[in-house]
């Protein structure tokens, strides 16, 4: 798991466990799995729309792309 998160909000141990400790008596032991499986299924929701998108604009730029190799092969074979 990649932690650069807590740079970005400057954040130290003593705050982290501070932020634990409020979410336990919050929510409560039996609560807690259920929210992070919530979270982890949303954050795999969200990487998957990222990589769907990112894959559908290389396809685009392929497709962009290749008319312009072909018309470059002619302009070379002339």
């Amino acid at each position: 798991m990649n932690f650069n998160f807590v740079y970005l909000f400057n954040l130290g141990g003593q705050e982290l466990i501070l932020i634990a400790l409020v979410v336990l008596l919050l929510f409560g032991g039996r609560k807690i799995p259920e929210l992070m499986r919530g979270l982890g299924k949303g954050i795999r929701e969200f990487n998957n729309a990222k990589a769907n998108i990112e894959s559908e604009i290389k396809d685009n730029m392929k497709e962009i792309e290749s008319p312009k190799r072909q018309e470059v092969k002619e302009k070379a074979e002339r």
